[in-house]
């Protein structure tokens, strides 16, 4: 972290709102944004790339910067791309003007300083330092350790596409005193989308691809969801009852039905009240944990949670790839292959070999080492008939392709330890600024 987020960072720890940091959005942060800017991402509706800005970057930057100043900077429309999404379903993706891009960039750093020493440690998407194997993690541990007997899981639906606005902004004014920072976020928000050629306005939501949205999104689930179940729900549980976030996927876990019931229903309310809704065939309650001895299960953020035994009969939390995530990987990579039949089959190999480590990355957990074979060796099958379709006659015979397989795509391998000793945190332990915004 910057010394100028630092700084952000070290009032926000001590102070109950954050002020004038609409200075550090200056020539030196805004510089060090454009060179950290991928070469690779998509243009805006502008049609700068990096490669463009770098023509004259100090002057641009010296400009941008002025124009800010002078509250002068015009925020450009958010250029609307569809990407495909399981399901065969796409999802709309906003990508920023450049000069937009760089803006937001160092908003972005300044929101995550400000709400980094106020955030929850329930909450582990689009964070530093946490994420997805914090959650799986604090799962495991949680039913392991915990009288969890049921559990709540929950998606919302279209949350993205539907952040209201106001309450957004009320929220920041909660904690950031500066009406000129606060004026610009709300720029970027009601920027607009421009589609082809139509362009929409933006009176909700904020754009999934900005470089604002994923901090702004935590910031609202923050206040809306997270807050709420540490302050208020917990008073009315008698039983025990544990809570995680990834974004806008969640997960309840109860001791008692019942109290899992009146939860969902305040749930209902609760989201209602800032124009959120639950997704209702994603939503559910199921008896889970080691005193129920049921065949129920989970999926949660890829991966899918059942109850199992070890080898001596002890109960154990089993964690595997999704079943529907590993399909969908697998189809992706048969028509991925399909496109490079012709290509150097050596070349192929490397960048599977490099895919295969990625997907290790994120699924080679402990107690998943079968799930990481299966799919290696489903994608094996995969690549083997498609590089014997290069000719009408069988070139290579399955032992020859295994030689090759082996000899450039790496074992599966567990990457990630989820069964580590650490200590057991409660969601809001060590955050002494924890303030509810209720509105």
């Amino acid at each position: 972290m910057s010394n100028e987020m630092q700084k952000i960072g070290f009032q926000s720890t001590r102070f109950r709102t954050v002020q004038g940091v609409m200075h550090y959005v200056n020539e030196q942060t805004l510089t060090r944004a454009h060179q950290k800017q991928s070469s690779k991402k998509a243009v805006g509706v502008d049609g700068i790339n990096k490669a463009d800005f770098d023509k004259d970057a100090a002057q641009q930057v010296k400009l941008l910067t002025e124009q800010m100043l002078r509250h002068q900077y015009r925020v450009q429309p958010v250029r609307r791309v569809y990407i495909p999404k399981t399901g065969g379903k796409l999802r709309p993706l906003g990508i920023p003007a450049y000069r937009d891009r760089l803006v937001q960039s160092v908003m972005a750093d300044i929101l995550t300083a400000v709400y980094e020493p106020r955030f929850l440690n329930c909450s582990c998407g689009f964070r530093p330092g946490t994420g997805v194997h914090e959650a799986v993690r604090y799962i495991n541990r949680t039913v392991m350790t915990r009288r969890v007997n049921y559990v709540l899981e929950a998606d919302i639906k279209g949350f993205f596409d539907n952040v209201n606005h106001d309450w957004l902004m009320k929220f920041l004014a909660h904690d950031i005193e500066d009406a000129n920072f606060l004026r610009y976020v709300r720029r970027f928000l009601k920027a607009g989308i421009m589609e082809e050629t139509e362009l929409a306005p933006s009176d909700k939501g904020t754009p999934q691809g900005g470089q604002i949205s994923p901090v702004l999104a935590n910031v609202y689930l923050h206040y809306a969801l997270d807050l709420w179940v540490e302050k208020v729900l917990r008073k009315h549980v008698k039983g025990e009852i544990y809570y995680v976030r990834y974004a806008d996927d969640f997960l309840l876990m109860f001791q008692y039905k019942e109290e899992a019931e009146k939860a969902l229903q305040a749930l209902r309310l609760r989201m209602e009240k800032f124009n959120l809704e639950l997704a209702e065939e994603k939503t559910r309650i199921i008896p889970f944990g080691r005193w129920k001895g049921n065949k129920e299960k989970f999926d949660f953020l890829g991966f899918t949670f059942y109850n199992t035994r070890t080898r001596k009969g002890s109960y154990r939390l089993g964690i595997r790839t999704s079943t529907k995530k590993m399909q969908n990987k697998l189809k992706a990579a048969k028509e991925w292959m399909k496109g490079r039949m012709h290509a150097p089959v050596r070349e192929t190999m490397k960048l599977l070999g490099k895919s295969i480590i990625g997907h290790d990355s994120y699924y080679g957990i402990n107690g998943n080492a079968d799930g990481l074979a299966k799919f290696r060796w489903r994608l094996g099958l995969i690549v083997f008939r498609v590089l014997n379709r290069r000719s009408q006659r069988k070139s290579l015979t399955y032992d020859k392709f295994n030689q090759i397989w082996n000899a450039n795509i790496p074992k599966a391998k567990i990457r990630v330890d989820i069964w580590s000793q650490r200590l057991f945190e409660e969601p809001n332990a060590g955050k002494p600024h924890v303030r509810f915004c209720e509105g």
